[in-house]
């Protein structure tokens, strides 16, 4: 589908305007058109594009924190979501789609009048069905594909100037391969792309047709169903008819067993899998094993999505949103909607849960991933619970239960949200609301909100204390030592967390919290000099993350131990401890954790002598810490002090031009190249010299023709990404510079060039 006409407009509006809102009727194209958009400026934008998807978003308090997280924003202050998304933007120079944003225009609308205002450098190009009615936005209605004429003679081989047909054909060629335009069918084609007023949506529905029908009867039945349609109502625009009548087509090709599944699944968001549709969809006539069967009618018919997932190990589905809309509103006329709605949230409580006891072991890496990948559907039943009245006690425990996401996967200020309502809905005084009591108070003492912390904290210990609740006790003492120890109340504060490790030990209790009660008093005792209790309680700990597998934890034990060791004069094992702790923590996606160490290795370097090493590393990690956190280091006086006497001892060593020099180094380095440097691996050079820089014959870095390769294997981005344990939004990255340095356009004439490159070499 070609598109240049609008692509060249939408580019020219950009470079006049600062808002774009790109509308039209479901099934026209806008995101297709959007992100070609994106994709083709994205080098004029120093700070990168962006994509935001929306459709799946159903809490609308919840965008800014969706715009954090693409950005890659993990804010672990007490800031709102708008205040830290404004903040972090103000000087950036980038794009932000906003993709689907018509059940959110308000919100949109403030948030983009916001950055407007505050950010100069950012751009916003939006998609709605609705305008966002803000000041300075400029509107596009995006036109249907040109409809062909039947009767202009076809030229063999050649479809330019006919995007209509050209979707059709490379619809068609996936459920018929070999399907090609003919003499004898173009007419026959153009018509049909006629008759469907050139929507692409409705255009691949027709196409995807082929798999049982030739052309002709395409267009015959088209034909019949649009002549029902003239007694339809005149309020409805002909557009919005044309759509609905071809989905309504493809839902009466579906079997009624496969119309009931079309209109389950419209309960997930975001995807799913095929364990989750067999656990929500099946019953009420439709038998578990048959599941299998009814999803792969549907993606046969075009009405689901297949994308393949971990080297194509595992496969998810998704609806595009108008099926999904058509799907939701049969679910809701067969007065199944609540059930399924019950049983979608039911599935994910038991995700959460299933999550809550396999973290602490050695899935741990998996259980973040499989969550991750699960965010809109978590989503989705925490809304459902909180919007549902004698749900709120089960939203209590939903949101207690993804303690370990919103800790472990760096998601702080959503827990915390969802916490925050759940605990205003249900005041009962049960050990369910103890426990998010704590876990809430947790999360603000990690983003520095002690204030907060101190409140909640109180609440639950009254309630434990009252009851002998001892293990709850133990978790409240452990967040308030915690609380105290952060704030700079060293010797209570540490007091309070070797309670809390007698009780524990007591209690025979041990889960990820623990260890991490274990890491505070070892960072606690270090600070107060008692290095032999901090290497025991270090040993100790270390010794029950590895006989459980546990890795996320054992990182940060590892961590502690690092700086009882750097106290005492042994910085080549601190060092060691340190490194390990950056490569865990990025293979997690924990910004704050590998930032936290990137940090704390410049302390260890900077003993060692290596002033110009810290004085990098330095400057690295205060260009992360605004992605993580309002303040460095969570504000903590003891890190603090300890960050100031590295940069003093650096300045003394270097000198202050020299210091400056290779801080500003360090702060130039993205985060991949961040870690590069910290694990002792060479950064890759900035982009803008990477074709000078190169000697072997190619225009690609070896990282670049890693990446080449993984393409050619036939890798999506997504699954290059696992493979070489970087952030998906890297991997895109260099595919997108590769793609633009080769001057090619598509992932398979790339792959053709890797295939040649390698018949070169071994002739």
């Amino acid at each position: 589908m070609d598109r240049r006409q609008e692509i060249a407009e939408v580019k020219r509006f950009l470079s006049t305007s600062r808002l774009l809102t790109l509308t039209g009727v479901g099934g026209v194209g806008k995101t297709r058109l959007a992100v070609r958009v994106a994709a083709g400026v994205r080098r004029a934008f120093v700070d990168g594009v962006w994509l935001v998807e929306l459709a799946a978003l159903q809490d609308r308090t919840l965008l800014e924190q969706t715009v954090a997280d693409t950005v890659g924003l993990q804010d672990r202050s007490a800031r709102s979501p708008r205040e830290v998304v404004v903040g972090y933007l103000r000087d950036k120079q980038l794009l932000l789609v906003l993709d689907n944003c018509e059940h959110l225009v308000d919100r949109c609308a403030g948030l983009a009048g916001d950055l407007l205002t505050a950010a100069p450098g950012v751009r916003i190009l939006a998609t709605s069905r609705h305008a966002l009615r803000t000041a300075g936005e400029h509107i596009l209605a995006v036109p249907p594909l040109p409809v062909p004429d039947p009767d202009r003679p076809s030229q063999p081989g050649k479809l330019v100037g006919d995007e209509a047909i050209s979707l059709f054909v490379e619809r068609a060629v996936a459920v018929r391969p070999g399907f090609e335009v003919t003499a004898g069918n173009r007419a026959t084609i153009a018509r049909i792309c006629r008759r469907l007023d050139g929507l692409p949506l409705a255009i691949e529905l027709a196409a995807a047709r082929l798999r049982a029908l030739a052309p002709e009867q395409i267009l015959h039945r088209l034909d019949d169903r649009f002549r029902l349609l003239r007694g339809g109502s005149r309020a409805v625009l002909p557009r919005h008819q044309t759509l609905r009548a071809v989905v309504d087509w493809s839902y009466e090709l579906c079997s009624p067993a496969e119309q009931a599944l079309w209109a389950r699944v419209s309960v997930f968001a975001g995807g799913f899998d095929l364990d989750a549709a067999e656990a929500v969809c099946a019953g009420d006539g439709i038998d578990r094993d048959r599941v299998l069967d009814l999803v792969a009618g549907l993606v046969d018919k075009s009405i689901l999505i297949r994308e393949d997932q971990d080297h194509g190990f595992r496969v998810r589905y998704r609806l595009l949103d108008t099926i999904a809309h058509y799907g939701r509103d049969a679910l809701r006329a067969a007065g199944a909607e609540a059930m399924l709605c019950r049983r979608h949230r039911d599935y994910y409580l038991g995700s959460a849960e299933r999550g809550e006891a396999e973290w602490f072991g050695p899935t741990q890496l998996a259980v973040a991933a499989r969550t991750r990948c699960e965010h809109a559907n978590l989503r989705l039943a925490l809304e459902f619970c909180l919007s549902t009245p004698g749900e709120s006690q089960t939203g209590l425990r939903m949101a207690g239960a993804l303690y370990f996401y919103w800790l472990g996967c760096d998601f702080l200020a959503e827990g915390r949200h969802w916490l925050d309502r759940a605990l205003a809905l249900d005041a009962q005084p049960t050990r369910a609301r103890a426990t998010a009591l704590w876990i809430n108070a947790h999360l603000a003492v990690v983003q520095g909100d002690a204030s907060a912390a101190t409140a909640t904290i109180e609440e639950c210990l009254d309630w434990a204390e009252r009851r002998g609740e001892q293990t709850v006790l133990a978790y409240a003492v452990f967040v308030r030592g915690a609380a105290a120890w952060l704030s700079g109340d060293s010797p209570p504060g540490r007091a309070l967390l070797e309670d809390a490790l007698a009780r524990f030990e007591a209690l025979g209790e041990l889960h990820t919290t623990v260890i991490i009660a274990y890491v505070m008093a070892i960072v606690a005792a270090v600070f107060q000099q008692d290095l032999a209790r901090a290497v025991a309680l270090g040993a100790h700990a270390r010794a029950l993350c590895e006989r459980h597998g546990e890795q996320w934890a054992r990182a940060f034990t590892l961590g502690g131990l690092a700086l009882a060791e750097w106290r005492r004069g042994e910085v080549a094992q601190a060092s060691t401890h340190t490194r390990e702790g950056v490569r865990v923590m990025h293979t997690f996606h924990d910004t704050f954790g590998t930032v936290l160490f990137i940090e704390q290795l410049a302390w260890i370097v900077g003993a060692a002598g290596e002033g110009e090493r810290a004085a990098v590393l330095l400057g690295a990690a205060g260009t992360i810490w605004p992605l993580v956190s309002g303040q460095p280091l969570l504000g903590s006086p003891p890190y603090l002090a300890a960050r100031e006497a590295c940069e003093q001892q650096a300045r003394r060593a270097l000198g202050d031009h020299a210091f400056q020099a290779a801080f500003r180094r360090g702060a130039d380095l993205d985060l991949e190249q961040a870690v590069a440097y910290a694990l002792g691996e060479k950064p890759e050079p900035a982009p803008t010299a990477l074709a000078e820089t190169c000697t072997s014959g190619t225009p690609l870095t070896k990282r670049e023709q890693q990446v080449a390769e993984l393409v050619a294997e036939g890798l999506s981005n997504k699954d290059i990404a696992a493979r070489l344990v970087i952030a998906q939004r890297t991997a895109e990255g260099h595919v997108e510079r590769i793609l633009a340095k080769l001057g090619f356009t598509k992932r398979t004439q790339l792959a053709a060039w890797i295939t040649r490159q390698g018949k070169d070499r071994n002739p």
